[in-house]
């Protein structure tokens, strides 16, 4: 027995070598920080949105929403039990969809519009047809393989989609046979948040171990780890051009790291700041990072020079998720006030 213990001794020892080895390799290489490379160029103008839209409909706390492709449309989920489909320019509701569970935790637009899908505390991956004859449209596929709670759903197209959970792992499925493809372990805590890259074949996933994993789909592994948080990350997003990807943690920081660099480039955060971050997401450029926070607002950062530079405060409690439309002209906020807002 001793002898085991002694042995898992050394191994771990070698580990920690060679994670040391790693680390001072990196650093040698890494030759600037991005706050030294882009001190010459200005900072952004302030952000100045204002709330155009607000939309009014559900009854209970909301805690997902997401945009669809055509620029106009978004889907909201609430512990209402309703999954809501809304015309973002009328503020109409377009569909209102019953939910077996209102215990739900995340929701996504397919890239086609066709589809939605929700999911939380049931476990389950349900999928709703937007073009179903049907007056109250029903679940037309339900994925379940998950022993813990959906936390997020995301589509790669109508036939695949990615999910994560609490039980550690993310899972790719085929919507059409209601399959597992495959599955991805490596995460040592609940997995929060996935973000699918524009080319398809990969996505990155923030975790309750403080670490965000980047996983290649073609091959089901993990080909990067993250570290650097030091608390629960809630919310991943990739960059527009798919080289780096922002996060935000209950550490009540927001982080972007660089996939080629294997590293973190700035982090986000003021002293003045100190509960968690729900959700983040880019602008269209990039140079705008959005992130939602548990004290009502949701704060603007300025990418290149990590500085804070907007403020957009409008709702009364906590926000909890949000996203910018496809062509970039408006942000979206989801609250525990029940309220959505449309900010441009």
């Amino acid at each position: 027995m001793a002898d085991i213990s002694e042995r898992i001794a050394q191994a771990r020892k070698e580990a920690e070598d060679m994670k040391e080895k790693i680390r001072v390799n990196r650093d040698k290489v890494n030759d600037t920080t991005l706050k030294e490379f882009s001190a010459d160029i200005p900072a952004v103008a302030r952000c100045q949105m204002k709330p155009r839209r607000t939309l009014k409909g559900h009854l209970a706390k909301i805690y997902a929403m997401h945009w669809s492709e055509d620029k106009t449309h978004l889907v909201s989920a609430s512990q209402d039990g309703k999954l809501l489909v809304w015309d973002s320019l009328t503020t109409n509701k377009v569909h209102a969809i019953p939910l077996r569970s209102s215990w739900v935790m995340t929701c996504s637009y397919s890239p086609s519009g066709t589809f939605v899908a929700c999911g939380g505390l049931d476990n389950i991956c349900s999928i709703y047809n937007l073009r179903s004859r049907e007056v109250t449209i029903r679940v037309c596929r339900e994925l379940n393989a998950h022993t813990g709670y959906l936390s997020c759903c995301r589509f790669i197209s109508d036939k695949q989609i990615v999910t994560s959970s609490g039980d550690m792992t993310c899972i790719l499925w085929d919507m059409e046979a209601g399959s597992k493809v495959t599955e991805f372990n490596d995460h040592n805590g609940d997995v929060m948040s996935v973000s699918i890259a524009a080319d398809k074949n990969i996505f990155v996933s923030g975790a309750c171990d403080a670490t965000a994993k980047l996983w290649d789909l073609r091959t089901g592994k993990c080909e990067q780890t993250f570290q650097g948080h030091e608390s629960d990350i809630n919310s991943v997003h990739f960059f527009p051009n798919g080289h780096a990807f922002g996060t935000g943690s209950d550490d009540a920081s927001c982080r972007l790291f660089d996939i080629r660099a294997d590293r973190e480039l700035m982090q986000y955060a003021h002293d003045n700041i100190l509960c968690g971050i729900t959700s983040v997401a880019f602008s269209l450029s990039g140079r705008y990072l959005f992130a939602g926070y548990d004290d009502f607002n949701c704060n603007v950062w300025d990418t290149l020079k990590g500085e804070r530079a907007g403020l957009l405060s409008g709702h009364d409690n906590r926000v909890s998720c949000l996203g910018v439309s496809v062509d970039g002209m408006a942000l979206c906020t989801g609250s525990w006030d029940s309220l959505l807002k449309v900010w441009a």
